[in-house]
């Protein structure tokens, strides 16, 4: 990752996207400390119970335009449980930027992103890991998030796009070139061998 061409201004902007619930921010951070600590930008600060995915602007202003500029990026991550957003928090223009969340690799942020990972997971098991890690008390807005989801993979679906598929196995992941990649190559990594081995 460190190898490719800046995509963003001085950095590369790494996407995660996959369907709620298919462990896009457990592999990212993991992926982070692989590349030495790279800032993680979590898409669940971006969004709002009234924004689920209408957050470009405001992704746009707090973070793209300043981390193009080579900038520390300042955005006011929301809280889920107040329904507020909360004090400013920066995001430095660090060699790898890692955006994760359902929607990075949306149509208006591809062109910014060095490359787009997925995680390939059916969107019933994470809907359904997903259900269970945030329990009964979350069910009524599990509702709202699929229909959502649905409608908006519908509209600007990003796994067509990606570089890297992604897999949990029992042994780490499995990453394997995405539809955007014309060669067919598969190569496999383990935790022991670090995502950095293979991305």
């Amino acid at each position: 990752m460190r190898r490719l061409p800046p995509s963003l201004g001085p950095v590369r902007l790494v996407g995660v996207d996959g369907h709620a619930g298919s462990g896009k921010t457990t592999f990212a951070e993991l992926l982070a400390g692989e590349l030495g600590g790279a800032p993680v930008l979590h898409l669940d600060d971006i969004a709002t119970h009234e924004e689920l995915f209408a957050w470009t602007g405001r992704l746009r202003e707090q973070v793209v335009t300043p981390l193009g500029r080579g900038e520390t990026a300042h955005y006011t991550p929301y809280d889920w449980t107040a329904r507020v957003f909360g004090p400013d928090r920066a995001l430095p223009a660090a060699p790898v930027v890692l955006l994760e969340g359902v929607g990075a690799g949306r149509r208006a942020l591809r062109p910014h992103l060095a490359r787009l990972l997925w995680m390939e997971l059916p969107k019933e098991e994470a809907w359904s890991r997903g259900r269970r890690r945030d329990g009964e008390a979350q069910d009524a807005f599990w509702g709202e998030w699929v229909s959502a989801e649905r409608r908006h993979f519908l509209e600007d679906p990003s796994r067509p796009f990606a570089d890297l598929l992604v897999r949990q196995c029992s042994e780490g992941y499995e990453v394997l070139s995405g539809p955007a990649v014309t060669s067919s190559s598969e190569r496999k990594m383990t935790h022991g061998d670090g995502p950095s081995a293979v991305c």
